[in-house]
């Protein structure tokens, strides 16, 4: 009989480790997430990890789009969601403080600027950086350097695939 109890004990204790643990985690804070999703914009897909390596970040680390992240909270493993992400909680609206005129003569020569060509700019400490010519008139162009997402509600289709403890981060007295 104790063998028998031993053994029930044993199996439930399993059942639980192995279902219920599982079960019960969710996205939030501490846990580090794998997901696939698909991202439309204006009714277009622009970009999907699916078929492809999934998404992975820690909630709290600022590694995606604070719309999207919040949304994800309480979902589980094998949980898919439409998520909608206004422009504000995305890129931001777009700022008009962000486009600068330059002359046409400061493109590399050959390159004969078009409206929506994106360029490669860089930034004083080094860091590259996306920049679209939105206007050329004449030898000027203007450059917008928002996001190019800026301004844009973001649509979502996700899918959990997996929910751990995040690693612990080392922190510096």
């Amino acid at each position: 009989m104790k063998k028998f109890l031993a053994g029930c004990v044993m199996l439930v204790a399993v059942g639980t480790f192995s279902g219920h643990v599982w079960a019960d985690t969710v996205v939030g804070p501490g846990k580090k997430v794998t997901m696939d999703y698909t991202l439309t914009v204006d009714n277009k897909q622009v970009e999907t990890s699916v078929g492809k390596a999934p998404l992975v970040y820690t909630v709290g680390d600022h590694e995606i789009i604070p719309g999207l992240e919040s949304q994800l909270n309480g979902m589980r493993v094998n949980d898919e969601k439409v998520v909608h992400v206004a422009a504000k909680d995305a890129y931001g609206e777009v700022d008009p403080k962000a486009f600068r005129d330059f002359p046409v003569s400061s493109l590399p020569k050959g390159l004969t600027p078009k409206v929506g060509m994106i360029l490669q700019a860089t930034a004083p400490d080094g860091s590259k950086f996306p920049a679209v010519i939105s206007a050329v008139k004449g030898d000027q162009m203007t450059l917008n350097f928002n996001h190019p997402l800026a301004g844009k509600d973001l649509t979502f289709k996700v899918k959990i695939l997996k929910i751990e403890n995040a690693p612990a981060t080392a922190t510096t007295p």
